[in-house]
This record gives C-alpha cells, structure tokens and sequence, in this order.
C-alpha cells in the first residue's frame, strides 16, 4: 500500500502503468474507487465534513411553470459550440463551429451542440416545397418531396460525423494553447433516422453502368461530394431526424445524407439531387479540396474512411486540475472501420501504458466513451491515449502521420495526441 499526498491509499496491486494509472476495474462496481478499499481515501476527502440538513432555496417557493420546448440550466449557459473564425474573405456564412466535448460526457451530442461547417451559411429551405431529385444513370428519374420521404418506411443510425479538418490543428509547427474543442471539437454522434438511400436508388432502377453518385446540396456553395454506389446502396441514408427531432437547420433541414464512417461533408447536408454516374465527378469539394498531398507531390483523393482516433477530453486545455488526488481521465474514441477494439492509456509521455475501460455500448462507426482511473501526485504528467479498432488498425504517433504527409496537409488528422499537465495543475496541448 502506499499512502499519497492527498491522504488516500493505494494498492500497489492496482498499479497498472507509470504515473498513476490504476486499473480499470476500480471505476466500477464494489471495487470502484469511491465504494471500495483499493483507494482509502481520508474521511471527507471528497465531501464535506459535518454536513448540515439545511432546507435550500429550491423548497420553500413553488418552481418554474411547463415550456413548450425544453431549454438547458441557465447555470451550464457556457457549456456553448466553440465558434472558428469566420471567414468571409471566402464566402458569407463559411465556417465552423466546435462541439464542446470537455464539458461533455456519455457519447450522445445534443442537437444545439452538434459541430457545423458551412461553405455558404445555412440556408432558409421551406419544407413544403423541397424535392429530392434522382436522376442520371438510372431507369426512371423520380422526385421526391418531403412529405414523400416521410412517408417510407425508415431506419436509425447511432453514428459519429466527422469533419475532415478535425485536429487538424495539431499539424502546426509548434502545439497550439487553444481550448480542447478548438482543436479537436468537429465531432460529434448522434441518432440519424431516415430512409435508406438505396431503396430510393432501387425504386429509380440503376442502370449497370453506375459505379458512382454524385450528392449535391441546396445550399448557395452547391456543396457536392461523388459516392461508390456501393456506399450509398448500404448504409447510407437520407436522414430526417436526429436524435428524434427533425433535423435542424444547421445540420442540414429538412434532409441530409449520413453515410457511416466517412468524412464529414461527404455527409451532405440539404440533400436536392442524387445523380447515378459512370465514376467520380471530380467537383470542387474533392479536388481543390479534401485532398491529401503526398510528400512526392501527388495528392491522394477520395479517402474516405474515417481512421481509429481518440482523443481525451478530460483533462484537456481549459480545464484545470484541484490538486494531487483521484482524477477519472475520460475520453472519446471512434473508427469509420467498426468498432473500437480497445483504448490504451499512458500517464507518463508513452513509457508506458495501461488498458482503460469502455463504456457500453460499443458500436461500429459510433463514438466510444473510454475511462482511467488515475492517481495525480502533483507532479508534471504528460497524458496520451491510443485507440485499436476491431480490424487491427492502431492510431499512429504524430510523427508517423507527419511523415506520410506533405507540409501543410492536414486532413483526416487521427494521429495520438498529448496533454501535459503542469504541477500546478494547468494542462497545455502538447507534442510527444
């Protein structure tokens, strides 16, 4: 046993990797760190001593009436998207705004804080006369409107979208101070309910010759992105609600493509024309952009796949650790492959690591919530984690990733990423 700073006892046992790492285990159940005798913690060290009953101000007056539509506490009103610079040079509306996943948990986003990305600004689409258009390589073009769409039987999708420019701040020369989810914060899951894609496409009849599908949005950027046909006929479909709503506005009312796994915006949001093509289009949106140049100066296109990446969202930059103590790191980890096989952690720059434990469910192409325990002595730590998915692939070091790359690529970042912590308990973004 060895006492630490705060007072609290821990079994050498339950050690698991350098800098505190605990095993999994103690998160849970009757050996979980706060119920159990693996950590003794000093009585009271986590709550305050001689607690008094008193009746708060909550009881002694009557509460709020009903809404209409429920809001959150006024007290989480800075739990907001993180909004990135606009940029207006380019088009009016374009930008993005960031998921705050440190102030988040669990793995579901609330629609009000699921990430955008807009090449145009967010258009203003009357429902009523929104149609769908399939038509190119096919038998018989067919339009539908919203109400049309409604009408089909529908599926539900418990997916990760992420936009290709997540992290990709990390490729900067030297580690940006930025808050996590100004970094890391285009991401975000939710439950996409829709029609599937290919039973429009089968009632349109696709003529043998289509390989390919070219997506375009109604938006004034004209947003399009072309998808093997063998995508869009799987588990592509055209979303209609999220998280039980309709869609929002932002996130692509009132119809939107989700196909699992793959680049955000190929995502395409305020879906209006599905074309059938003998091959890729070759648009704006995959050849200007959402290319990876190659450090021999060949530029790689459609890829697609989301790799395995996580990430640690707590503690991260902007939050501040209280002192040597118990501390539960907590994190997100996702494939566009599949599942999430496994997430390591390490409390000491990579010397070594120690399996955390994942949170059910685990589900393919879904965010996973992954937790350490851990025991911070005070001491400087530097905090990595690094995610295998179900088909074997690892999330590669930095340098790794930097290596395969040219400068000034930084699409599809997945590369494992570093928190230092200071001994007075500031975290910064580092590199390792």
């Amino acid at each position: 046993m060895t006492r630490m700073a705060d007072g609290s006892v821990v079994s050498n046992e339950d050690r698991v990797a350098g800098g505190g790492l605990l095993h999994r285990r103690l998160l849970f159940g009757a050996g979980s760190m706060l119920a159990g005798a693996a950590l003794v913690a000093p009585r009271g060290a986590l709550g305050a001593a001689n607690p008094h009953d008193d009746s708060p101000p909550s009881m002694l007056k009557p509460g709020a009436t009903m809404r209409g539509y429920g809001q959150p506490s006024p007290y989480e009103a800075s739990v907001q998207r993180g909004i990135g610079r606009p940029l207006p040079e380019i088009a009016p509306g374009t930008g993005v705004s960031n998921t705050p996943l440190q102030y988040m948990d669990g793995f579901i986003t609330p629609n009000g804080l699921h990430f955008e990305r807009h090449h145009n600004g967010v258009p203003d689409i009357d429902p009523k006369t929104h149609k769908v258009l399939i038509h190119g390589l096919v038998q018989r073009p067919l339009t539908f409107t919203v109400e049309d769409l409604l009408r089909y039987p529908m599926v539900s999708r418990l997916v990760f979208i992420e936009c290709g420019g997540n992290s990709g701040r990390n490729t900067a020369k030297e580690p940006l101070q930025l808050p996590f989810h100004m970094v890391n914060g285009l991401l975000s899951c939710a439950e996409w309910t829709g029609v599937p894609l290919g039973l429009l496409l089968e009632e349109a009849g696709v003529d043998p010759r289509g390989k390919w599908i070219l997506a375009e949005s109604a938006d004034a950027a004209g947003m399009s992105r072309s998808i093997p046909l063998e995508k869009a006929m799987g588990d592509t479909i055209v979303a209609l609600y999220q998280n039980g709503e309709r869609v929002r506005p932002e996130n692509g009312y009132p119809a939107r493509l989700v196909v699992p796994g793959w680049i955000g915006n190929i995502n395409v949001k305020w879906l209006r024309r599905i074309k059938v093509t003998e091959g890729p289009t070759e648009t704006k949106d995959e050849t200007s952009r959402y290319t990876e140049l190659r450090p021999d100066g060949k530029a790689w296109q459609f890829q697609l796949v989301m790799d395995v990446k996580s990430v640690i969202c707590r503690p991260s930059r902007g939050l501040r650790m209280s002192g040597p103590g118990f501390y539960e790191i907590s994190g997100l980890a996702w494939s566009g492959h599949g599942k999430v096989a496994k997430v390591e952690v390490s409390a000491d720059g990579g010397s070594s690591w120690a399996e955390a434990a994942l949170q059910d469910p685990v589900l393919p192409r879904c965010l996973t919530r992954f937790r350490m325990p851990w025991q911070w002595d005070g001491a400087p730590a530097t905090l990595l984690s690094r995610a295998t998915d179900e088909s074997g692939n690892v999330q590669p070091t930095r340098a790794k990733w930097m290596a395969a790359y040219a400068p000034g690529q930084f699409y599809n970042y997945n590369a494992i990423a570093a928190a230092r912590i200071a001994e007075g308990g500031e975290v910064f973004n580092a590199y390792v």
